[in-house]
């Protein structure tokens, strides 16, 4: 049993964006979210194209500041770190698997699986990352390059390497946007077992209706307006 609850947590979190021209000079991709996610907890956030769903994680995940509110991963304000510090936070902590194609080409499947976990002086664990492989069905790949993988390969490696960082937090940008209904279940059986086997944070961002039955709790993106479905 956890006796620990790790908590993620957001206040008036907004972005705000200014146009170059037209009418009315700023925009809200997000306004004045508050949201807390607690660990042994799966999180889906839906929306329709551009209602700041993306633009909601990455707030989340510390990779754009937010124009007003905060972000606490616990009792670091993402935020307030420099730098240097949350990118440290992040490698150790968090881990993003992003909706576009996020491979590096010149690496093999493998090797960027291991990728997050050489950085900052830690070592290569190629027999933990080829388990991650074979649970995702890709093992058969560890050699194979990016240029070689269909679209849902790839999605597969980045959920890979996410999962082999073995962060306390999971944010994944529309998952199963590529897989077919096995590769579906699959993907979502693993998150789940990561929140409840394993005590991990986990959002989901996606359109999937099928993520809805993993999911302890569901919120809608709407024009930027966080609500609770």
């Amino acid at each position: 049993m956890w006796g620990f609850v790790m908590i993620l947590r957001a206040e008036n979190l907004s972005k705000r964006y200014m146009r170059k021209s037209g009418q009315g000079n700023n925009f809200y991709a997000v306004k004045g979210a508050d949201l807390t996610l607690e660990s042994g907890t799966v999180t889906v956030v839906t929306g329709r194209s551009g209602s700041g769903k993306t633009t909601l994680l990455h707030l989340l995940a510390g990779l754009l500041t937010p124009t007003e509110g905060k972000v606490w991963l616990d009792d670091s304000d993402l935020y307030a770190l420099d730098d240097a510090q949350l990118s440290r936070l992040r490698n150790a902590r968090i881990g993003v698997i992003p909706q576009g194609r996020s491979c590096v080409d010149t690496l093999t499947v493998l090797e960027n699986a291991l990728l997050p976990g050489t950085m900052y002086g830690g070592q290569a664990d190629p027999d933990a990352a080829l388990v991650w492989l074979a649970a995702l069905g890709i093992e058969s790949l560890a050699a194979a390059r990016p240029a070689e993988l269909s679209g849902g390969e790839l999605r597969r490696v980045a959920i890979a390497r996410a999962l082999h960082q073995n962060p306390d937090v999971l944010l994944a940008d529309e998952p199963t946007g590529d897989l077919d209904d096995e590769n579906t279940q699959r993907v979502l059986r693993l998150f789940r077992d990561q929140a409840k086997a394993h005590h991990k944070i986990v959002l989901l961002v996606s359109h999937d209706a099928e993520a809805a039955a993993y999911a302890d709790r569901i919120y809608r993106m709407d024009g930027g307006i966080l609500k609770s479905d």
